[in-house]
């Protein structure tokens, strides 16, 4: 491998559900030589180099990725949850700003910068919006820090020899401890605890939410996406939505993933999974030690919050998916298939029974 065509990733937020899974990738490509950041270690083996930073501090940041002169390209992931999307724009700004002001003086040879954001774009969070939502689609009311983020970019990207590319997924479906916006765990959890009851599995939101179309995508997918957008000189500088590239109705896939688990369905029953899961530590506790599951603390293994933002829309939340096929990316997943296979992971890592 030549100078000229080796490549050096950043990946930061590497423990999340996309980072995790970029770096899987990448630490696994003899292409790549790859940076992970992250507060904590990622669980993932690979040839990769692991510095623990909080991107917060930006004195921190310039003294631990200040030095990182073989960065051509930066994958961004990470986020921080606040109370109120107001309250977000300031964090997750500083993350980003605080990175780009540390690594790009030092990384001459930078090429490109991959941000992650998600259908929030189109204020799907906010209630109905014009579907399938596509990327020219006009703003919402702000805030939102993705706009901010995005804006930042371009500005900072304007004149300079590097391009840039965003990624907007929905439902993200991959295994990430710790990490809340996980549908698979939501699934799989949810239907354990319920079959350890007893219980039919029953979708938690409004049979109009069972009913509502809808769209998701596929951890390992997002990661191929995202390093396509980062090396194809045609997507360059522009925005894509990322999906699967079908959409189902959950009260068509609950019979699937109920027979996964051996489990019968029953009709929907609309509960707040934050609420009604709060108790179930100790429930947990005994399935973990009677199948021998990883010790994962239960208040890492899910977030129910993001359970009851997915089950809570009576609207369609789906993407046009048209521009990334134009471009060039063409891969799909069957989303039944992409559940079953993300289940049996599951099961191979001892994360479920």
């Amino acid at each position: 491998m030549t100078r000229d065509t080796k490549k050096t990733a950043l990946v930061a937020g590497a423990t999340g559900v996309v980072g995790r899974n970029l770096l899987k990738r990448l630490a696994a490509d003899p292409d790549w030589d790859v940076v992970a950041v992250s507060r904590r270690k990622p669980d993932v083996d690979g040839d990769y180099r692991h510095l623990s930073v909080d991107l917060l501090d930006a004195a921190e940041a310039r003294r631990q990725l200040g030095g990182l002169e073989a960065v051509t390209h930066v994958f961004y992931s990470a986020y921080i949850k606040g109370p109120s999307w107001s309250e977000m724009v300031a964090p997750n700004m500083a993350l980003l700003r605080n990175l780009m002001d540390a690594v790009e003086p030092a990384a001459q040879g930078l090429r490109h910068v991959n941000l992650m954001h998600g259908t929030k774009w189109y204020g799907n969070h906010l209630g109905p919006f014009k579907t399938p939502a596509k990327e020219t689609d006009p703003r919402h009311m702000p805030p939102n820090f993705y706009y901010d983020q995005q804006d930042f970019i371009v500005a900072r990207q304007a004149g300079k020899a590097w391009t840039w590319s965003s990624a907007r997924p929905h439902g993200i479906c991959g295994f990430a401890v710790g990490n809340p916006m996980n549908l698979v765990m939501v699934l799989a959890v949810y239907a354990t605890i319920s079959k350890a009851l007893g219980l039919p599995l029953r979708h938690p939101g409004s049979e109009a939410n069972a009913a509502a179309l809808y769209n998701v995508t596929d951890s390992d997918l997002l990661a191929r996406a995202c390093l396509w957008m980062s090396t194809e000189a045609g997507a360059a500088n522009e925005p894509f939505n990322i999906t699967n590239g079908d959409v189902f109705r959950w009260r068509d896939m609950w019979p699937a993933i109920a027979d996964y688990f051996g489990m019968e369905v029953a009709q929907p029953q609309k509960i707040d999974l934050v609420h009604m899961m709060a108790d179930k530590k100790s429930l947990w506790d005994r399935l973990t030690e009677e199948h021998g599951l990883r010790a994962i603390p239960y208040e890492q293994l899910v977030g129910w919050g993001y359970g009851n933002f997915v089950f809570a829309p009576d609207f369609d939340v789906m993407s046009s998916t048209t521009k990334a096929r134009r471009y060039g990316f063409t891969e799909s997943q069957d989303s039944q298939e992409m559940f079953l296979r993300h289940f049996d992971a599951l099961r191979a890592q001892r994360i479920i029974p």
